[in-house]
């Protein structure tokens, strides 16, 4: 675009919007901190550094305009203010702006980083043909939701070009969509991918953050996922990802984290918030104000009862929808953000977020931090109770057959109020952060060595079973409890109602060694092994994902009550192996191991048939009487065939470990 030139100097400018906002004619900046005494802005032309004090203070935002500036301009800020509890002002340290669009590469930990080795700012105003792009909009209830890490997914991928393996766009190439479409999910849900640090102690021990989960910029995607192929940017590349995964018809949803910052506990980096407004960024003691609330577990926590930091948020929620086109956001430690602050209430009359899908993490580190069920209408919710019955169900026999009937009902009990759904509940047996669905039926106790903590990090309590061996196991015995258990697991997942979430990688067989915490192996333990992939455990899920696709029995927008309606027809009838329906004393007797359940339409105005679903968790096969009438076989968990279509009558025999599912004919 040219020459810069200083000589006019900065302008006064205005105080919104924040940030670096280029109007064609040169930038505007804008910074907010309402304990700052003094701010200068300091822009980089090539190796010389040029700094120029922010002339107007316009309610505690400090702002200014810079003639002839240009997209490309790298820039930060120092700040001034008082020496005093809780504020951390250093004049001496180049600050990133919070609302930066993109920054340059080559952190250091360097306890004061000069010009030449520090973060900088980047002044953006790229222009993306979105054509005629739409959200894909999947209602709740036809959802199926795919937890994916944009580097692991695609690193080994053989039928990726090598130069896209691990980016952006090779997470929307053509492997991966077809992969996508085969599968039948609807919806990527990406671990973070806003631009994060790795910690100081992972880089001194050669370690990487794998996950993400360390945010430094809420606004800039991270640039080690892009490819850059044909100079492309990383805000375009990944705006090119979005719109290819909208082309075919899969929504994307970003994985946030707004409980911390990269900043961490008072020992780490000053890089940005802490420098611009210590006080009002973060949560602090009252009694101590050179420390900092924890509530996250990792060092800090964002301070949203501010309205500014809470202004922050919900620009950046507003920014990835509008400019980037992403159709929701899983919000990590959610219950954080909801401390004394207004976020949910904020969240509930934004006309752009009312567009999108919000899922919280609903629990965090700190006093009464576990609120499952405790999020308002619209939201779903990770439901980890779904995720531990059914566990102890299939694996450990903690969980009975009234708890497993909970689970696969929606988890009334815990999301049936406020007018909520049954797809307020996000279903889940495994995710990132825990065992792989193949090391769960492989491992007795995890095995996180390689974390470099001697395995104290990492969840002890796994309500795992390894069938008879730990980790790799040639008996073919166990070899076959652990794939009739895999089906069953993934089977249940899929037959329950709510929204389902697979995690990425549980379709190919994949494993971790028994690592339950490998947030940093950025290596071939976490990637994808694509080579290696189990197809027959791909078709399968596939072929479960496909049956809840086709039956709306699966995936109901009301709640079961088992009550006969006007018409004498129940929505839900649990069905002893017996040939009778479950009975009270049959719901807490420990020698219950089998369960049924019938399955209505909910749409009454149209003449359905009903859907049957057994269970056996038995370790010998079970013979099951059904209902009256002739029952055509959908799915066996344990058939090597397991949806060739087979017609029942009276009787049902049940592999051990296994679940079938049957359509009234």
């Amino acid at each position: 675009m040219g020459t810069l030139t200083f000589e006019a100097g900065l302008k006064e400018g205005r105080p919104w919007p924040l940030g670096a906002n280029w109007d064609g004619a040169g930038v505007n900046f804008a910074l907010f901190s309402a304990h700052a005494e003094r701010v200068e802005l300091c822009v980089f032309d090539r190796s010389t550094m040029h700094t120029f004090p922010l002339p107007k203070c316009s309610d505690q935002v400090w702002h200014g305009y810079l003639p002839g500036a240009f997209p490309g301009l790298c820039y930060a800020f120092r700040v001034h203010g008082p020496c005093s509890p809780g504020h951390r002002f250093d004049p001496r340290r180049l600050l990133l702006d919070p609302y930066a669009r993109e920054l340059t590469e080559g952190f250091s930990y360097d306890p004061l980083p000069s010009a030449t080795n520090c973060l900088k700012s980047c002044v953006t105003n790229e222009v993306f043909d979105w054509g005629n792009d739409t959200s894909p909009a999947i209602p709740w209830a036809d959802s199926v939701l795919y937890e994916i890490h944009v580097k692991g997914a695609t690193r080994q991928h053989p039928d990726v070009p090598e130069a896209l393996r691990g980016t952006y766009a090779g997470l929307a190439s053509p492997p991966m969509l077809e992969h996508f479409k085969r599968l039948g999910i609807t919806a990527v849900n990406l671990l973070p991918v806003h631009y994060f640090l790795d910690e100081e102690r992972l880089v001194n021990s050669e370690r990487a953050n794998y996950w993400g989960y360390n945010t430094l910029a809420f606004f800039a995607p991270e640039p080690r996922y892009a490819a850059r192929t044909g100079g492309q940017s990383v805000i375009s590349e990944f705006r090119s990802m979005v719109l290819s995964l909208h082309a075919a018809g899969i929504e994307v949803i970003l994985d946030v984290v707004f409980n911390h910052t990269a900043e961490t506990d008072e020992a780490g980096p000053t890089v940005s918030f802490r420098g611009i407004d210590n006080a009002s960024y973060y949560r602090l003691p009252a009694n101590h104000l050179d420390y900092y609330e924890n509530y996250s577990g990792c060092g800090n926590t964002l301070n949203l009862a501010h309205p500014r930091v809470l202004q922050m948020v919900m620009d950046s929620l507003r920014y990835w929808v509008g400019e980037m086109h992403v159709d929701g956001f899983r919000f990590d430690l959610a219950a954080t953000l909801t401390r004394d602050s207004g976020f949910l209430a904020a969240i509930r009359q934004d006309p752009l977020l009312a567009q999108v899908k919000m899922i919280a993490e609903p629990w965090d580190l700190g006093p009464d931090g576990y609120h499952l069920g405790r999020f308002p209408p619209g939201w779903g919710e990770w439901n980890d109770r779904f995720r531990d019955d059914v566990r102890a169900f299939w694996l450990t026999g903690g969980t009975g057959p009234a708890a497993l009937a909970q689970r696969l009902a929606g988890s009334s009990n815990i999301f049936r109020h406020s007018g909520r759904a049954p797809q307020a509940g996000i279903n889940f047996i495994t995710a990132h952060d825990g065992f792989t669905l193949l090391d769960l039926v492989s491992y007795q106790h995890k095995h996180n060595e390689l974390n470099g903590e001697n395995n104290r990090d990492g969840h002890g309590h796994n309500l795992s079973w390894n069938c008879g061996e730990e980790g790799e196991s040639h008996d073919p015995s166990i070899l076959q409890r652990r794939r009739h258990l895999q089906r069953a697991l993934l089977t249940t997942l899929f037959v329950a109602q709510g929204v389902p979430m697979l995690q990425g990688g549980d379709e190919l067989g994949r494993t971790q060694s028994g690592n339950n915490n490998a947030y940093c192996q950025d290596n071939a333990l976490t990637w994808l092994d694509w080579n290696n992939a189990d197809a027959q455990l791909i078709d399968f899920t596939a072929g479960l994902i496909g049956l809840r696709q086709r039956f709306p029995q699966l995936r109901r927008c009301s709640w079961l009550t088992g009550e006969a309606d006007k018409q004498g027809l129940r929505d839900i009838v649990w069905w002893h192996p017996e040939g009778r329906e479950m009975n009270g004393n049959d719901w807490h007797s420990s020698h219950t191991l089998a369960l049924g359940f019938i399955l209505a339409s909910e749409d009454k105005s149209v003449k359905s048939k009903k859907l049957l679903v057994l269970i056996n968790r038995d370790a010998n096969t079970l013979t099951f009487h059904l209902p009256p009438g002739t029952w055509k076989q959908l799915c066996d968990s344990s058939a090597d065939a397991p949806f060739a279509f087979l017609l029942r009558q009276e009787t049902s025999s049940l592999a051990a470990r296994s679940v079938q599912l049957l359509l009234q004919e």
